[in-house]
């Protein structure tokens, strides 16, 4: 296991979730941490998502995930527009936190998280990252389910991640 912590925003977990690889993030780090506004967009009710609703606050209760409630609630506020409160919250939670990295899958968000001088990985990322350290023997079947969820996944990005990945 990695001595990291880190900080998530949602698609990623929900990527994660949509094919049972939530866990991926605990064994590849020490601390998983979701600022509140990720929480509460986790959460969201939605009769269609409450299975994965539980499992979040399932997590939660665990101690899987900790919960932390920016203090620059200004800062955020001020920047909403940009982006939406969630991704506001991991850039600026890491900055406060003083942790290198986050789990961002914007492509806007992970831009700004650079301005900030926060490194971002994705979920692709992590599905990498995760076969690297022999927790999955392949990734494709995993990044073929989020195209088939909608993530958008260009060909070229597919062929890229496949090959690094050593599957193509």
């Amino acid at each position: 296991m990695n001595s990291k912590r880190i900080i998530c925003n949602t698609s990623p977990i929900i990527g994660l979730i949509s094919f049972g690889k939530l866990s991926l993030l605990g064994e590849l780090f020490d601390e998983l941490i979701l600022p509140e506004a990720v929480y509460r967009e986790l959460c969201a009710d939605s009769s269609a998502h409450q299975k994965e609703i539980d499992e979040i606050k399932d997590c939660v209760r665990k101690g899987y995930f900790k919960i932390y409630s920016v203090k620059n609630s200004e800062m955020v506020k001020s920047m909403y527009g940009k982006l939406h409160y969630g991704e506001l919250e991991v850039i600026v939670a890491a900055k406060e936190l003083g942790l290198q990295m986050a789990v961002i899958d914007e492509k806007a968000a992970r831009k700004m998280a650079s301005e900030f001088l926060v490194d971002t990985i994705g979920i692709l990322g992590i599905l990498i990252l995760a076969k690297q350290r022999g927790l999955v023997k392949c990734i494709k079947p995993d990044v073929d389910k989020l195209r088939m969820n909608g993530y958008r996944i260009s060909d070229e990005l597919y062929i890229q991640i496949l090959t690094k990945a050593g599957e193509k």
